[in-house]
């Protein structure tokens, strides 16, 4: 590395290679912490948005804890009391980070509430080829409104089949099941029977 000399090539007042490497980096090394904070607060207004939509009827979220991780959706409390637990949120890629669909995981946000029933669910990224005939459809995602996580998520069966996106579909709704009991099984009483 060769520092700037001054001369006929360099005259005073003139920067080297070395200082304008420096004087590019600071301004984005000083950029990096707002846009970084900026992109948080975005995410976290998508977020609200999206465990919104799971539970509609919710007057609040916990933040992400526990473990496996997830959300709690609380309703409204009464006068005095504590808010009533509704329900848990959780990514179908932090409970079952092994399950792959044809090309990568499928990252899908589940809401369930306090008897095992998922309430929503929203397929937020995916890398399959076929995944806007399939996974993206809205009749993929509301055929889990409502959905007992101790039914058998069987494709074909209780789980609508879509030609050309058997992997996608599979991978996907086995994803939601045992993310899903796993959640049950760590946060939630099992149900009077």
């Amino acid at each position: 590395m060769t520092t700037a000399r001054r001369g006929a090539d360099n005259p005073p007042g003139f920067f080297g290679e070395r200082e304008l490497r420096i004087l590019a980096i600071v301004p984005v090394l000083l950029i990096m912490p707002v846009v970084a904070v900026v992109a948080q607060v975005l995410a976290n207004a998508s977020l609200d948005e999206q465990l919104d939509y799971l539970f509609p009827e919710a007057a609040s979220f916990s933040a992400k804890e526990g473990s496996p991780p997830h959300y709690k959706a609380y309703g409204a409390a009464e006068s005095g009391s504590e808010p009533p637990l509704l329900g848990l949120a959780f990514w179908t890629t932090e409970l079952d980070p092994l399950e792959r669909g044809y090309d990568g995981p499928i990252q899908v946000l589940v809401g369930m509430d306090t008897q095992g029933y998922l309430t929503r669910i929203i397929v937020t990224n995916h890398r399959e080829p076929y995944g806007y005939f399939s996974v993206e459809l809205p009749e993929y995602a509301s055929q889990f409104d409502g959905k007992d996580i101790r039914d058998r998520f069987r494709y074909g069966e209780d789980i609508d089949a879509i030609s050309r996106a058997t992997v996608t579909v599979t991978s996907t709704s086995r994803a939601i099941r045992n993310s899903a009991r796993r959640a049950a099984v760590a946060h939630l009483e099992p149900p009077d029977r």
